[in-house]
């Protein structure tokens, strides 16, 4: 596991192995420090002849001869310090020292031949030699130093590796904690450690990764914890020791990045399965590009086979969307006509521009076409954009029901309840990552959907493991160390679906998620008040709670969105509409649902008062609506309302 770069001798310490002739340059401090150096050579080496006013020697270049030559020593003395504090590399670290001496000593006699005489060219060109010498000396002192960072960070990072393999190997719960302590002790050290390197390093790739590690082997610590304890307590469990390989498969694997990301490599050298714009989207925007063209420059042959492949790859796409089991039949049918709507578009720019073939000026029809395309395709969009909120507003809704259920099964000891409830969780999960991969094929956010992409990998990963945290905990309910197991796994699991949610609403537009919130609640406001007059106590008391979650995650995603705005009579609005439904709408909806359940659940069946409910109904609808309207402001009417308030301000005032 330990580096080309840094390796182990026969005596046990770090043996630095290193390619004096690789110059490059990777952190911000190296290329910080060396800055000023190059600004000085540089300015020496561009100086000109003296001014016809003086003649033969260059005051300014001896200035400069000067200033290099004390920036040397600096460089000098600074390597010296850094050799004799660190044994380990003090023969490398000297033997740099001295080429920069070396060269600097060279560099000073040539620029001050050259400042006694600028303008001789050959006394110029023997400094820039020199000078490329010099500049190549402190740049392999600098890296080399550097280097230090690095050789402390994988000492750290080699305790880490030695106390991992003592956790895996503890047959106690004595022993276990002895040596996770040391292991926290050591890890917090490595984490400091790789949080220094991250700032320093120059590459985001390399950051992002380093800085996934450490957020891999911060949030898996406890879990290591705990799924080793189990383990230990309950070898005979195969469950137990799926959880502990999983943990610490995962902090290895974050250890191991943390190894390859100071030696400067890109993990596997090409693009990660999460990089990239969503599909759909792309395909879209690529063929709105297509659409557009020179008519001389059509050729039937070429160009409407691969425009109409081209629009089928998208149609095939929609349709999958289209035949989503979450999809709803009115969606469905829009998607559709959406498509048709599309190919028959794209037929009628195809026929204009063949009729538009050889002409000078291209006739008004077909811009007319082009729009109409444009159109159509933008028609496209909003409906499949609608389609993946009505998944996200279906599917996030709740999310911690099938995870409770489970984990209450576990803790009554009924293994069967629990392989029963686990295949529910498990086609949740699956549902979380579905609905996010399809969100993503409609996003141009290239971040946004790579923090999908990767919230919902860490989904697929985690779901199987919560599942073997809860067989433990039914085949041992009253194990201690089986219930914290299950309570970090719970925990994880919340925290990685609160992840995944927030994701998700960064990449989908809010106007889109309101829009189709707004409907949704409808919907279920009718159910409610259907159910209620059919005496349906199961239906109401479900759908009622469809509602409050559908109306908390409104709220939750309005309030989040206003943090990125300065707050004003936008933001004040918004919150306003934001805390009447909270605070006001929502307790009273809940206590007439609460009141009616109960008066359906008797027997016989108590009288509900319809038109109270109604009413409570109502408003929750109009609350939400409400609630868009302030959000919308911002849109169609802030320029409006900020000149009322002004004119307000100033003359009704006055």
């Amino acid at each position: 596991m330990i580096p080309a770069d840094l390796q182990m001798n026969l005596t046990g310490s770090m043996a630095l192995k290193w390619d004096p002739k690789n110059l490059e340059i990777r952190t911000r401090s190296v290329e910080k420090t060396l800055e000023p150096l190059v600004i000085q050579v540089t300015t020496l080496v561009n100086t000109k002849g003296p001014s016809k006013k003086k003649k033969g020697r260059s005051k300014r270049a001896h200035v400069l001869v000067a200033a290099v030559e004390k920036a040397t020593d600096n460089f000098i003395e600074k390597g010296e310090q850094i050799a004799y504090e660190n044994p380990d590399i003090k023969q490398e670290m000297l033997s740099a020292v001295d080429e920069v001496r070396k060269t600097g000593d060279a560099m000073s006699i040539a620029a001050r031949e050259f400042a006694d005489d600028p303008c001789s060219s050959l006394k110029r060109g023997n400094m820039v030699r020199a000078a490329r010498n010099l500049l190549s000396a402190v740049t392999r002192l600098l890296i080399l130093a550097d280097m230090v960072d690095v050789h402390l960070l994988l000492k750290s990072l080699q305790l880490v590796e030695g106390d991992l393999e003592k956790v895996k190997n503890a047959s106690s719960q004595s022993e276990l904690l002895d040596t996770f302590r040391q292991f926290g002790r050591n890890a917090v050290d490595l984490i400091q450690q790789a949080a220094k390197r991250q700032a320093e390093l120059k590459d985001p790739r390399l950051r992002d990764d380093l800085a996934a590690a450490r957020a891999v082997l911060k949030k898996h610590s406890m879990m290591l914890l705990t799924a080793s304890k189990a383990y230990v307590r309950h070898p005979e469990l195969a469950a137990a020791k799926a959880n502990r390989d999983y943990v610490y498969k995962q902090v290895c694997e974050a250890v191991n990045t943390i190894a390859d990301v100071a030696q400067g490599k890109a993990l596997g050298g090409v693009a990660l399965p999460y990089d990239g714009p969503g599909e759909l989207a792309a395909a879209l925007d690529d063929f709105d590009e297509r659409i557009i063209m020179d008519p001389l420059t059509y050729n039937e042959v070429r160009t409407r086979p691969s425009l109409e492949e081209r629009l089928e790859s998208i149609i095939s796409g929609a349709a999958l969307m289209a035949d989503s089991s979450c999809t709803r039949d009115e969606r469905r049918e829009r998607i559709v006509a959406e498509c048709n709507a599309v190919r028959q578009a794209l037929q009628d720019l195809l026929s204009e521009y063949m009729a538009n073939v050889g002409k000078n000026k291209p006739a008004d029809s077909l811009d007319k076409a082009i729009e109409n395309m444009c159109r159509k395709t933008r028609d496209l969009r909003r409906q499949l954009r609608k389609a993946v909120v009505d998944h996200v507003s279906d599917s996030f809704l709740e999310t911690n029901v099938p995870l409770l259920v489970l984990i209450e099964a576990a803790k009554n000891g009924n293994e069967k309840e629990v392989e029963e409830y686990a295949q529910v969780f498990t086609e949740h999960a699956s549902k979380l990552v579905e609905v996010a991969n399809l969100a993503c094929s409609m996003s141009n956010n290239d971040d946004g959907v790579k923090m999908v992409r990767f919230a919902a990998s860490q989904i697929e990963n985690l779901c199987p493991q919560v599942i073997n945290a809860a067989r433990i905990l039914a085949a041992r309910p009253r194990s201690k160390v089986a219930q914290e197991n299950m309570d970090v796994f719970k925990e994880a699991w919340e925290n990685q679906v609160r992840i995944l949610t927030e994701a998700v609403d960064d990449i989908t537009t809010i106007d889109d998620f309101l829009a189709v919130s707004e409907n949704h609640i409808l919907e279920d406001v009718n159910k409610c008040v259907l159910a209620l007059q059919e005496g349906d106590a199961d239906t109401l008391d479900r759908t009622a709670g469809a509602i409050r979650g559908r109306s908390a995650r409104v709220c939750n995603v309005v309030t989040a969105e206003m943090d990125n705005y300065e707050p004003g009579i936008y933001t004040e609005r918004v919150l306003e509409a934001v805390a009447v439904l909270r605070d006001q709408v929502m307790p009273n909806f809940a206590q007439r649902v609460e009141v009616a359940v109960e008066a359906l659940g008797t027997q016989p069946q108590r009288d509900v008062d319809e038109n109270e409910f109604i009413d409570a109904s109502r408003l929750v609808y109009d609350g939400v609506r409400e609630i868009r309207r302030a959000v919308l402001m911002n849109r169609v009417g802030l320029s409006e309302t900020l000149m009322f308030f002004i004119f307000w301000k100033c003359y009704v005032r006055r």
